[in-house]
């Protein structure tokens, strides 16, 4: 008897197999990869296919040279603000009276007025590196992903899955782009604008993407 057929209610007699349709079975192997089984009637062997995979995310693309050029001269003019109220603050608790007093008795020969004069000068890149460092660093690695130019033009900063970066990792980057700047003026920016992923020099060092939101 084909055990798939059923009994005709009237006489009893064996009713051929009723067409039953394939209904999937979702199982999986041992890579975590989808298989969809079938059953079929009638004993036939089940067909299995694998499914295709589908990306984790949508690709966001990159940002060009312009665009991060615009976003650094946003945050130029904001950086320029902040430092200036910053050494407004500062020059107000120093006093000008006590730098003068500082100063006016030595010769200007002397070895200690040097020293003095080198000590401000280091003081003051300090008061100015430290904010930069807090704004940059801060800002990229918060949840905004950017500096107040980058997101006004829609861009954030990731590593190279597209994930958010730590705030020790957004310090790499920004003291990376502070040293470079330093020693190759302009050149480790202008490479935003024709390496394949639009990294700038910084951005290769600290494994780091500028992308545009979608």
């Amino acid at each position: 008897m084909n055990p798939g057929a059923g009994f005709c209610p009237n006489c009893g007699q064996p009713a051929p197999a009723a067409a039953v349709p394939g209904i999937p079975i979702p199982a999986a192997t041992g890579s975590g990869a989808p298989i969809v089984a079938e059953a079929f009637p009638g004993g036939v062997a089940p067909a299995q296919y694998v499914a295709p995979l589908q990306p984790l995310f949508a690709p966001r693309p990159y940002a060009g040279f312009w665009l991060r050029f615009v976003a650094y001269l946003i945050d130029s003019i904001v950086l320029t603000v902040i430092l200036g109220i910053l050494i407004g603050v500062g020059v107000l608790l120093v006093g000008f009276a006590s730098i003068k007093a500082a100063t006016h008795n030595m010769n200007p020969e002397d070895p200690a007025f040097a020293n003095m004069i080198f000590g401000w000068v280091m003081l003051f890149a300090f008061a100015l590196l430290v904010p930069m460092w807090l704004y940059f660093a801060g800002m990229e690695s918060s949840s905004h992903q950017g500096t107040l130019g980058k997101m006004a033009l829609g861009l954030i900063v990731t590593d190279l899955n597209d994930q958010r970066i730590s705030f020790g990792r957004a310090t790499g980057r920004f003291f990376s782009k502070v040293i470079i700047t330093g020693n190759t003026f302009t050149i480790g920016y202008i490479m935003a604008g024709f390496t394949a992923k639009k990294q700038a020099l910084h951005d290769m060092i600290a494994s780091t993407l500028v992308l545009r939101k979608i």
